[in-house]
């Protein structure tokens, strides 16, 4: 090597042109995307908790602006007063109908180990019966549990602190929802701020015309079932009617849980009463679907049945049980976040 070669200097790393830069923020993006879809697959419980809590805030601000408008009073005030109402209304209902409501939940939980083996004795008569009860007769029902029972507790208490932590949350950003939406906002480039903000209004009036739509269906349910229930002469009606009433938040599967739970029951008076109370499950949802839901959803959000029966498997795989009773409202949200942001913001831009 000659003294001129030596003297040479290291030649300079490639300046970052336009076209480079074009191919390396698109990677960028796609790993910063995978990166947060990781942390949130991660965090599920707690963001689905959160998300439990903006439904709880959503439902006070809805029973909070009527306040506001009429009696004048600050946001705050407003949703105090909203969770007063409320607390005074459970407690009015409590106190007329729960002691009735207890002891049938207590002549429930006794009927349905008896109910259990009705329907397994009827079945075994049959040919079908006898064949599915030889695949299920491995199991010895004779043998408590108790590791499963410990489970179920510690579940149970995890649950109900999980609830009460997701009121808490809802009635804080119900009394400031705005601070916390501009928080949000915050977080997103500026060029983009405008867009989500929009979007998120947009989420919030949807899930709330979708919670109207949805109470009025649970009370239907609900109602209906009750009152069907005792004209049948099947005893525990009014449980079976709050049952039917709070599984018809969940799409598809809660209409069929609660409605094998009645039947079941009914399977203590004979099968005919069985049948009886079958056809008044459906008849019940043919009236739900066909005829209320679609007078409803006039002001209400219309969730496709595809989209909910399938927002229900997809949540319930990815997140158990918390992802199929938040399938509704969180496939209501998605709708609306890919319209805003995807639809009218990229496609239509």
């Amino acid at each position: 090597m000659t003294l001129a070669h030596a003297a040479l200097p290291a030649p300079a790393s490639a300046p970052v042109t336009p076209a480079r830069w074009g191919y390396i923020r698109p990677m960028a993006l796609l790993l910063f995307l995978g990166v947060l879809v990781l942390l949130a697959f991660r965090l599920s419980d707690l963001l689905l908790m959160l998300f439990g809590a903006v439904i709880v805030a959503v439902a006070l601000r809805a029973l909070a602006q009527p306040l506001e408008r009429y009696l004048r009073l600050s946001p705050r005030l407003a949703v105090g007063a909203a969770i007063a109402l409320a607390v005074v209304v459970i407690t009015l209902v409590s106190w007329l109908v729960g002691d009735r409501l207890l002891a049938q939940v207590d002549d429930l939980s006794r009927k349905l180990p008896a109910a259990l083996s009705v329907i397994t004795n009827w079945a075994r008569e049959r040919a079908i019966g006898a064949a599915l009860w030889k695949v299920w007769r491995g199991t010895n029902a004779d043998d408590v549990p108790w590791s499963s029972l410990a489970i179920a507790a510690t579940q149970t208490l995890s649950a109900v602190g999980g609830v009460g932590l997701v009121l808490v949350v809802g009635a804080y950003l119900a009394g400031d929802p705005v601070l916390y939406r501009e928080g949000l906002v915050r977080l997103v480039p500026r060029l983009y701020r405008g867009r989500v903000d929009d979007a998120m209004l947009a989420s919030g009036h949807a899930l709330s015309r979708w919670l109207l739509g949805q109470g009025i269906s649970m009370l239907f349910v609900g109602t209906s079932t009750a009152i069907g229930l005792a004209l049948l002469g099947l005893p525990l009606a009014l449980t079976l009617g709050l049952l039917a009433g709070a599984l018809a938040f969940i799409p598809f599967f809660g209409p069929i849980a609660s409605g094998v739970l009645a039947v079941l029951l009914a399977f203590m008076q004979g099968p005919e009463k069985a049948l009886y109370v079958a056809g008044l499950c459906v008849l019940i949802q043919q009236i739900e679907g066909n005829l209320l839901m679609p007078l409803v959803q006039r002001w209400a959000v219309e969730l496709p049945p595809v989209l909910g029966i399938t927002a229900a498997v997809i949540f319930g795989l990815l997140f158990g049980l918390p992802g199929v009773i938040l399938a509704s409202p969180l496939m209501v949200v998605a709708m609306v976040l890919v319209r805003k942001l995807y639809i009218e913001g990229v496609l239509e831009a």
